[in-house]
């Protein structure tokens, strides 16, 4: 199959970080990596000193670290502000019992205190856990009681959503609010902060090997499983920071990501202050007004964020769009699930930057395929391997696959930013490593003649029809490209003859209208453009599909039961 290229903008005179792909996985060694970190020399290693104390000390105290907006509401705090926070913040958590190897929750909006509240935390050692803002009480009883959790920082709306009765090991609920404003059983974190003197210096050290955060994968059975990370992951966080992010000390970063989901805090707290960028910070839910006014606001200059949310912007035309200048934009990223090639168009199209898909997993701890902003672009593919990350295509027994051929993702280990641990569960980490020392990510790929990585779904994803194997994800793309249609999600429906047809759950754009006469008007275009044996035999309209609620993934699971329970009602 012949795959559209898109080439690097030759009119683009950015000078990138990293400028020729081929020579830098030659003489690539993590080592080297580590001379950028002042730990390398004083044997001092936290990743919070590396993110904000180092900049004060080398003279960048007043540059701009954290640029928040909100409605009307917009706040600018410089590196030395930032410092002078989080060392009162880890003030007050030391003299209230938190010590190296805690684990500290945090549960707070997207917005400045929330950002501190995971520096301070692991400034003293502590080990940050963060929960995404619109979590409700089952998922947060789950992830607290799982590791006897002790700490929470929140406020008092999210607040009520704890259920203090159901975590006995909760001891202390600190709350960014007023004493009048707490429960009895509740700590004003604002009255401590008043009559609390900062550390100027409030910085514990640790080891490479120590914890860092925890953060919890939904799977699709069981309960979440907590990944804790090392602070050694900020080798591998920095270093693709520099080279897949391309970021600059002058550049103004946007992750659109809260820190409850891994992106959020690597790529949206750790990476961009690693490489003393400064920070956006964008508060509330997505509105496409509300983006893009944040980019033109803030000057954005790279902008990283999910393929949900691109589509989206995608969906709602090019009129809004038209009302923003986002001349400011040079560098465009996605994460969360694969990126379909026909938002890839649309950025190139109608913002005239490439979109850059990335490839990591919250085990993973940081990039490890990526699409460079100097490499050529196959819309469609994860991209290549980072250098210093070796890939594969493996085989059922776990033989390593030719070209084209499809078979299950591995990453050969160690590398920086492995995952240290599943919280108390030595059998889930042995199970990502069934074949030695590849890890295996649970995704069905196949790799090019070039290297260029191509997703085909979930290893539980596939659909058999009539002995062709179908990847969903190259189905939805084509969906999606259709111009009625703005979300597709799709499954394989048992079938008696073909052992499973594809079966496509669609969302319309707004001014289309549900019919037969247009479902086969999608089907005939699916067929057409992609294949016959791909093309959908079933398509149903739904108002909207099942989303994970941190990152917007697709949830193929969820239309699986829906679908399952009514064969079993027929």
């Amino acid at each position: 199959m012949s795959i559209t290229k898109l080439l690097p903008n030759k009119a683009d005179k950015t000078v990138y970080n990293l400028s020729n792909y081929e020579e830098s996985l030659a003489g690539f060694s993590w080592k080297e990596v580590e001379k950028q970190f002042t730990w390398h020399t004083t044997g001092k290693v936290n990743v919070a000193h590396e993110c904000i104390d180092r900049h004060v000390e080398d003279g960048y105290g007043e540059k701009t670290a954290l640029h928040y907006l909100d409605g009307e509401q917009e706040i600018k705090l410089s590196f030395a502000e930032v410092k002078k926070q989080t060392d009162h913040l880890a003030t007050v958590l030391k003299n209230n019992g938190v010590q190296k190897g805690d684990i500290v929750f945090i549960f707070l909006p997207k917005n400045p205190a929330c950002y501190i509240a995971m520096i301070a935390a692991v400034k003293i050692g502590a080990i940050a856990g963060p929960l995404f803002e619109a979590f409700m009480e089952e998922a947060v009883k789950d992830r607290i009681s799982d590791c006897q959790g002790r700490f929470i920082i929140t406020d008092t709306e999210l607040g009520k959503r704890i259920p203090k009765k159901d975590l006995p090991s909760l001891e202390k609920i600190f709350v960014t609010a007023e004493p009048e404003q707490c429960d009895a059983d509740e700590i004003s974190l604002n009255e401590l902060l008043r009559n609390t003197a900062p550390e100027e210096n409030a910085t514990e050290w640790v080891d490479l090997e120590d914890g860092l955060n925890i953060h919890y994968t939904s799977g699709s059975t069981g309960k979440p499983k907590g990944i804790i990370h090392a602070h050694r992951a900020m080798i591998q966080q920095y270093q693709t920071g520099k080279w897949v992010l391309d970021l600059k000390e002058e550049d103004v970063y946007w992750c659109t990501a809260h820190p409850g989901w891994v992106t959020g805090t690597v790529y949206a707290i750790f990476a961009p202050w690693l490489n003393r960028a400064t920070i956006v910070l964008n508060g509330g839910r997505f509105a496409a007004d509300s983006w893009y006014s944040a980019v033109e606001k803030a000057g954005v200059t790279v902008w990283y964020s999910a393929p949900t949310a691109f589509r989206m912007l995608k969906a709602e035309g090019d009129e809004i769009l038209r009302r923003y200048d986002l001349s400011t934009l040079r560098h465009l990223l996605s994460v969360g699930e694969p990126l379909n090639p026909e938002v890839i168009h649309w950025g190139n199209e109608k913002l005239g930057l490439r979109i850059h898909d990335t490839w990591w997993m919250t085990e993973t701890g940081a990039q490890l395929i990526v699409n460079l902003p100097s490499e050529v672009i196959k819309p469609g593919s994860m991209g290549r391997p980072f250098p210093g990350i070796e890939v594969a295509v493996l085989g059922e027994e776990g033989e390593i696959q030719p070209a084209g051929e499809i078979g299950h993702l591995a990453i050969k280990a160690p590398w920086p930013a492995i995952m240290k641990e599943v919280w108390k569960n030595k059998e889930k980490y042995a199970s990502y490593f069934q074949f030695g020392e590849w890890y295996l990510s649970g995704d069905l790929a196949y790799q090019d003649e070039e290297g260029y990585v191509f997703f085909q779904g979930r290893s539980d994803d596939m659909i058999n029809s009539s002995g062709e194997r179908i990847g969903p994800f190259e189905v939805e793309s084509k969906l999606i490209g259709h111009e009625a249609v703005a979300e597709a999600g799709v499954i394989g429906k048992p079938d008696a003859v073909r052992g499973e047809i594809v079966k496509a759950f669609i969302v319309l754009k707004k001014g289309y209208e549900n019919s037969p006469e247009l479902l086969e008007d999608i089907r005939k275009f699916v067929r057409y453009e992609l294949a016959a044996h791909a093309a959908p035999r079933e398509i149903e309209v739904l108002e909207e599909l099942p989303k994970t609620k941190i990152s917007g993934k697709i949830l193929r699971r969820e239309l699986k039961v829906l679908e399952q329970e009514r064969l079993l009602k027929a």
